[in-house]
């Protein structure tokens, strides 16, 4: 059933009628992505931009969404062009037949020379396997995804050349205009799709009444011209999706005849729930907080958006949920001083007591050329406040542990899901984490049924989860906030797992077939 993205009655009336039929179509096929395909250019755009900030996720999102399709991928930059998109002829290496000086070929022997092919690139590729699912599947094809990665960074008019045309697509997910190809993509395209070819068609192709009142040039039908490569159209299972920081959008101004011909989707910046933060010495900073607190002096200084984080502008290494200091300074403040703020209001990097000291960015560096902790911690400070700036990663924990247990501290350490070492505060906000972000269609009463307070284990406080407007009192430190459920409620989640209440956020994890292992 998990191969059918179908409700449950209508899965098993399919699979009902594989039994029946097995010659049914969807017996004959091996994907378990064509049933999606059928009508898929009225539900999923078949041109969109995602856009916003650095580090939304713009990118991931994307990537999540086409992994188990069939995914060809390329970035713009200020160099590509339309042969660099499309395809060209180059010059490669070949082994090729050692003739004499007569002109006549030595049996046996070969060399390698320089030659000229036609070598496709992310366009052609993408389009030549479009149509050959197509040909295979007809409206039921598997679809085929052409990835544009900071599509503004390149001269979209000098990329797309005449393919620009073919970006208008009808209400059945064709291009509306088809052109004319040049004689050497019409070969490829021919040598491509014929018996034999990379591409072969394992079908006749059957699209004559997919453009209204089309007239061949060739005296031929629309599938005859597509085949040989005559005319470009794009078929409905072929999908152009492309990713744009907006920070960048000054590169290559993308004109409004181009962009009209996309949907854009803006992903906003949000809290991804990884429970990341920013390490300065013994002590450091929720990521999160961080964030919030920087992009709203972003906005201040700039008043725009673009120049704002995204939650994964930074990330900690792998197996880690910690941003080291040297990655901090040389990612993080290295563009809000260069970027954002160096021609304009500089006082948040004034680290130095000394009102005539100079403002720079080399403060945050010793004579020894190492990260300058206090420096950082400064600046950190000066961003998100004093109060935020919290005690290594389970400090708080062990010390509300040794008041339980009478002085016994318990420092074991686990891996969840197959990767980190962490404390049992940090597994316990980890797994909380993990489930929120799969599920996050909850309603903050469906949050507190799911997490009950009975899992504290009778440690006293106002509960597991509780709402924003609860005070907290002198629990506060125990709580991590900036939580919101599906239904507008702001809340937060307790976060201090201790001996004695660890092993119900390991039960819990359990159900969810997750692995927690103690290392």
């Amino acid at each position: 059933m998990d191969k059918f993205e179908y409700g449950y009655s209508a899965t098993l009336m399919r699979m009902a009628k594989m039994v029946i039929n097995p010659e049914s179509q969807i017996i004959r096929s091996q994907s378990n992505t064509k049933h999606i395909a059928n009508h898929h250019h009225a539900k999923f755009p078949l041109q969109q931009i995602y856009y916003g900030a650095p580090g939304t996720g713009k990118s991931y999102e994307i990537n999540n969404f086409t992994k188990i399709y069939s995914t060809i991928r390329t970035t713009f930059h200020p160099d590509s062009d339309y042969s660099t998109f499309v395809g060209a002829y180059k010059p490669v290496m070949q082994k090729v037949d050692l003739r004499d000086l007569s002109g006549h070929i030595v049996e046996g022997v070969q060399e390698d020379r320089i030659v000229y092919t036609f070598v496709k690139q992310a366009f052609l590729k993408a389009y030549l396997g479009a149509w050959q699912k197509y040909a295979k599947g007809g409206e039921t094809a598997e679809p085929q995804f052409l990835v544009i990665e900071e599509i503004n960074r390149g001269n979209c008019a000098q990329i797309f050349g005449d393919l620009f045309q073919l970006l208008d697509r009808s209400d059945n997910g064709f291009s509306t205009y088809p052109i004319e190809s040049d004689s050497d993509l019409q070969n490829e395209i021919k040598k491509a799709f014929a018996d034999g070819g990379e591409y072969a068609l394992e079908n006749e192709l059957d699209v004559d009444d997919a453009v209204d009142g089309y007239t061949s040039n060739y005296g031929k039908t629309l599938s005859d011209d597509i085949k040989n490569g005559r005319v470009l159209l794009l078929p409905n299972n072929l999908y152009i999706w492309a990713t744009m920081n907006t920070s960048d959008q000054s590169l290559f101004p993308i004109d409004s005849a181009f962009k009209r011909r996309w949907d854009w989707r803006y992903v906003k910046i949000a809290d991804a729930r990884k429970g990341w933060k920013i390490q300065c010495g013994n002590e450091y900073c929720d990521w999160w907080t961080f964030v919030k607190e920087i992009n709203k002096k972003i906005a201040k200084e700039t008043s725009s958006d673009d120049k704002k984080l995204g939650y994964f502008f930074c990330k900690p290494p792998k197996d880690s949920d910690t941003i080291t200091e040297d990655k901090f300074v040389g990612k993080v403040l290295f563009y809000l001083w260069n970027d954002v703020f160096k021609d304009g209001d500089i006082s948040l990097f004034k680290i130095s007591d000394d009102e005539k000291a100079e403002i720079c960015f080399d403060a945050f560096y010793g004579s020894d050329n190492k990260v300058n902790v206090e420096a950082i911690r400064k600046f950190l400070v000066g961003v998100v406040g004093e109060e935020n700036i919290l005690k290594g990663d389970d400090a708080d924990n062990e010390a509300l542990e040794a008041i339980i247990t009478g002085g016994n501290v318990d420092r074991s350490q686990y891996n969840f899901n197959g990767s980190g070492k962490y404390g049992k505060s940090t597994l316990g906000q980890k797994i909380i984490d993990t489930y929120l972000n799969e599920h996050k269609d909850l309603t903050f009463e469906l949050i507190k049924q799911t997490f009950p307070d009975s899992m504290l284990n009778g440690v006293p406080g106002p509960g597991l989860i509780v709402k924003s407007d609860v005070d907290l009192a002198s629990y506060s430190r125990y709580y991590k906030s900036g939580y919101e459920s599906s239904d507008g409620i702001n809340y937060s989640i307790y976060k201090q797992w201790t001996i004695g209440n660890i092993q119900a956020i390991i039960e819990f994890a359990k159900k969810q077939n997750w692995m927690v292992e103690k290392l």
